[in-house]
């Protein structure tokens, strides 16, 4: 019998530029805390027997040699950005034997074929990586058995996608997420979202205050925080900003549904 708690495990939980940021010497930046350093966002889910990446970005190569079990199945991409995108060529290191099942968008495909089209080509160099290419739309689809479902949202004007995964809701990017959207996803049992700042606003990523009016209207079981720049504050401060059932994740950590 497949196992039915979902179990993620946070690789990177920073937004575009890490934490700490080069060239910032802020309290954050120059924090000992482990859980202040974020390397960019990605984290992998384990559910039914299918251990499903989301995003694979610049840290990839660092987030496997430290992760708990470097073993993935399929990854799948929220959209194009460099920091999610980034850490594609090193999963030659998965692709020895067969094609690595990549899952995304039509335009995020296309896009993919022209940054690195020696991982595509018909005659491929020998130990590139190369893809089983899956196109997603807004409809549910299978990775392994396993159910994952599409939510669109809008990072400033592009669609991205988050995503559905059994008790897990996954959000990263996101600027604005839409009522039927939020009605979908009515107390999911563990929401992961983005905030990228606990003050001020930002033209495509939601700030605090933007991202705890989204989980009240979701109302989850429990809510983790990522793409977190340096101006979160420190992960030891940040219980004072938070209303109850609301936390910072940090890279390495491990929650179960």
């Amino acid at each position: 019998m497949k196992p039915t708690t979902l179990e993620i495990e946070f690789l990177g939980t920073g937004t575009s530029t890490g934490v700490p940021m080069l060239r910032c010497h802020c309290p954050v930046c120059m924090s000992a805390d482990p859980r202040d350093k974020r390397l960019r966002a990605s984290a992998i889910v384990r559910y039914q027997g299918a251990r499903l990446l989301i995003d694979c970005g610049p840290d990839f190569r660092t987030q496997m040699l430290r992760a708990s079990d470097d073993n993935i199945d399929a990854v799948l991409l929220t959209h194009i950005h460099y920091d999610h995108v980034a850490g594609l060529d090193d999963l030659r290191a998965y692709c020895f034997e067969k094609p690595f099942p990549l899952y995304a968008r039509a335009d995020v495909m296309n896009l993919l074929h022209k940054r690195i089209p020696y991982c595509f080509a018909e005659n491929a160099y020998p130990g590139v990586a190369h893809f089983e290419e899956h196109i997603i739309g807004d409809e549910p689809f299978l990775v392994e058995g396993v159910r994952v479902e599409p939510i669109p949202v809008k990072h400033y004007k592009l669609d991205i996608y988050g995503f559905r995964i059994g008790p897990l809701a996954y959000i990263t990017d996101a600027k604005s997420i839409d009522d039927e959207t939020i009605e979908r996803l009515k107390d999911v049992p563990l929401l992961v979202i983005n905030s990228l700042r606990a003050t001020g606003k930002h033209i495509s990523h939601m700030c605090l205050e933007e991202t705890l009016d989204v989980v009240s209207r979701i109302h989850p079981g429990h809510t983790y925080l990522i793409h977190m720049s340096d101006r979160m504050g420190l992960h030891a401060e940040s219980p004072k900003l938070l209303p109850p059932g609301v936390e910072l994740a940090y890279d390495g950590l491990i929650v179960k549904v």
